[in-house]
């Protein structure tokens, strides 16, 4: 699969939609409901819940979606060896409703456990990152040809850090502390890991919780442009746990970088 690949152009044309779909609440001041989980959930969540599902349906035969604001795929984790989308139709619900902009439309396609094409596309700031396991990863700004983009090399005593406006835990705090003059970035949504992808970033340590869906795209995003995203174990970050949930996880751009001694605490 490559950058022309009629199956990801087809899948940047279905996030940027649903991008559009999603820009048409933008700054409203419609009714936001609290689902079981407490997180909130908007019209334009459903929108593009409702857009993706339908036309990713059948793109692929005996493809099923899973998506964040599907009751079915929180009850029940689809086979994880076998294809299937898995989508989160508005990441950054909190971010869209402060009106930050850094909110996206996550769309991945799964095999073997693994995500091999992922979109990431942040519609309030006309930005997408794309990526294939094995065709590279690229960033898009507006209507300019997309071009690639790579993790960097790290230096230790510069590290730059990128953590969660609104979820940075306690282990983010004690590797902020055993680090020599970091910087430190915020940002929501899964454009924290796209900020390692394109070498703006080292590290994105992630403690508290996330979904299957919060993560896959963004995963694929950064393993295409030579990055890693792991759990504190060090093996990459696996799908089709059960609940859909994830453990606390690292994004790294540079596989020499010795993260395990910033966060050993966190380690078994």
């Amino acid at each position: 699969m490559s950058l022309h690949s009629p199956l990801l152009i087809e899948c940047r044309r279905l996030a940027h939609e649903a991008g559009w779909r999603i820009m048409q609440f933008y700054g409203g001041t419609g009714a936001v409901v609290l689902k079981k989980d407490a997180s909130p959930l908007t019209a334009a969540d459903a929108a593009s819940h409702e857009f993706l599902v339908e036309h990713l349906t059948g793109l692929i035969a005996d493809a099923p979606v899973v998506s964040e604001e599907s009751e079915e795929s929180q009850a029940r984790p689809v086979d994880a060896k076998g294809r299937h989308w898995l989508i989160d139709p508005l990441d950054g619900t909190k971010e869209f409703i402060k009106a930050t902009n850094e909110f996206t439309v996550n769309v991945a396609l799964m095999e073997g456990g693994r995500p091999v094409l992922g979109v990431v596309h942040a519609p309030a700031l006309d930005l997408a990152y794309f990526g294939l396991r094995s065709g590279g990863a690229f960033r898009q700004s507006g209507s300019r040809p997309p071009v690639p983009i790579a993790t960097r090399r790290a230096e230790a005593a510069r590290l730059s850090v990128v953590a969660s406006k609104d979820h940075a835990g306690p282990l983010v705090q004690a590797m902020l502390a055993r680090l020599d003059q970091p910087t430190l970035q915020s940002m929501g949504s899964s454009l924290k890991f796209c900020l390692v992808a394109e070498g703006k970033a080292d590290i994105y340590l992630r403690d508290l919780p996330t979904m299957e869906w919060d993560t896959a795209a963004a995963q694929c995003v950064v393993e295409a442009a030579s990055g890693s995203v792991c759990s504190l174990d060090g093996r990459p970050l696996a799908y089709g746990k059960p609940g859909l949930r994830n453990p606390a996880i690292i994004t790294i751009g540079d596989a020499r970088l010795d993260w395990r001694s910033l966060v050993r605490e966190g380690i078994a």
